[in-house]
């Protein structure tokens, strides 16, 4: 690779961290590129042919409800570069095992009726943060600073700090509502007994209800292109095929960014880092924490979820699962996911 362009940035990996990155340095004026190991932008944002001609499969990450719900997102004109999202009529099921299901619903009202005795508890903490989300978005999404709604956060991290089994043993009593509060917070990818967990249950919940979990027309890969197109428009360049040995390969520039796992950023920038670093980097695991399957609606699921049967089914199964559990409808399939998979 030749060291001849100059650049004032130069992103490694063009997942959406990475081409977020790329835009906002273009937005400010930076001359920036990308380059991306694979054919095609996107990291986890990805589609393909993975079953039969002409059906496009998400590869890994299908649903956005933080790329509706971002302050940052919501800036872009993704719509001009061919953009266009679908709303689902609900944003997910999460079945059980004697055939019945919990819809999560654009209503809080409409889930939590669902959830028994949990139906007022859900209510009462769900209501507040739904409502102020319009603030609290910018506060736990974007670079810390002082909070512009401070209350409202407080709400939020007093519940998001915790590990996820102890918030919803606390909070709920029957295992309807703890169950879908430990499918929505397993997609931290920790385990649910971490501190922190629970944010990522809590942030999904909300936006559930805010804002819906959107899937992109056509397919994931057109958000990636959506993105790749307009960071173009900006002056930016976009390089594929162009795999990343070290650091040293890349063209001259002020600064690197790298939107890669921690075993590729060790392998490309080893002797950049600190032995401490480096330690930490070689610590990082790679398991199989959730999984979803995709199949008919379970038979005793509510009507409500009957006519959309395309809509995703959640379960938890244990790390490791290559099948679906037993008692899956016919013809589901389980897929690994990643931190922005729903």
């Amino acid at each position: 690779m030749a060291r001849s362009e100059v650049y004032e940035a130069v992103v490694v990996g063009s997942g959406p961290n990475g081409l977020a990155a790329a835009i906002t340095l273009a937005r400010a004026g930076k001359s920036v590129a990308v380059f991306e190991a694979n054919d095609q932008v996107g990291g986890g944002v990805r589609s393909a042919e993975l079953t039969l001609p002409g059906f496009v499969n998400d590869v890994c990450s299908a649903v956005y409800p933080l790329a509706i719900g971002s302050p940052f997102f919501r800036s872009l004109p993704l719509g001009q570069y061919g953009l266009v999202w679908i709303q689902p009529p609900a944003a997910l099921a999460h079945p059980f095992d004697d055939g019945t299901a919990v819809i999560v619903e654009r209503s809080i009202e409409a889930t939590a009726f669902q959830l028994d005795r949990d139906s007022a508890r859900y209510q009462e903490f769900f209501q507040p943060l739904v409502m102020g989300w319009a603030g609290l978005d910018t506060d736990i999404l974007g670079p810390p600073r002082w909070p512009r709604h401070p209350l409202n956060l407080l709400r939020f991290g007093v519940s998001a700090i915790k590990p996820a089994r102890l918030f919803a043993e606390r909070l709920f009593r029957g295992e309807r509502a703890r169950a879908l509060f430990a499918g929505l917070a397993a997609h931290s990818m920790l385990p649910l007994e971490h501190w922190g967990s629970a944010a990522f249950g809590v942030v999904l919940g909300i936006t559930a209800h805010a804002l819906g979990w959107p899937l992109v027309r056509g397919g994931a890969q057109q958000l990636s292109r959506a993105l790749t197109d307009y960071l173009r428009s900006l002056g930016g360049e976009v390089f594929v095929n162009r795999s990343v040995e070290t650091l040293e390969e890349l063209p001259s520039s002020r600064a690197v960014l790298c939107d890669v796992t921690p075993r590729q950023l060790l392998k490309i920038a080893a002797a950049n880092l600190s032995s401490r670093y480096r330690d930490q980097l070689k610590k990082f695991r790679f398991v199989w924490v959730r999984s979803k399957w995709i199949g008919p609606c379970p038979p005793r699921c509510p009507g409500r979820l009957k006519p959309v049967s395309e809509l995703p089914l959640c379960i938890s199964v244990p790390r490791g699962t290559r099948s679906p559990p037993q008692n899956a409808p016919p013809g589901a399939a389980i897929s690994p996911q990643s931190p922005l998979c729903s």
